[in-house]
């Protein structure tokens, strides 16, 4: 019998191998860093960087830290191929968790993406 907590994983990994290599879809980008700053209401802030490379798969979602967060996160994909596409350098920004639970005080991260290219 699978429990909640594995079938989690498994559609997690699942997720990373649909979205495929960086590789693949963004030959032409030698790295993408992401730095963020997760914030939620009555919890101290927490610092978090993502580095992606060719060799990583092409999932730009970030889960909620939240405990009660239902199926929510960050997802940064369009943000990251708007700044492939117009062969941006930086963005930065903010973005709610995009929870689909009862909650009001919804946790949010401030970002920046920086991306190298070849």
């Amino acid at each position: 019998m699978i429990n909640r907590s594995n079938q989690s994983r498994i559609e997690r990994n699942q997720r990373k191998l649909d979205a495929g290599l960086m590789s693949k879809h963004f030959p032409e980008v030698e790295s993408i860093v992401i730095n963020m700053i997760y914030s939620q209401q009555g919890i101290r802030a927490v610092r978090r960087t993502l580095n992606f490379y060719p060799a990583s798969y092409a999932l730009f979602r970030v889960d909620c830290l939240s405990d009660d967060c239902v199926d929510g996160g960050f997802d940064m994909s369009g943000i990251i191929n708007s700044m492939v596409r117009n062969h941006s350098e930086t963005s930065k920004g903010e973005l709610g968790c995009d929870d689909s639970g009862p909650r009001r005080d919804h946790s949010s991260i401030v970002y920046e993406v920086a991306i190298q290219y070849v």
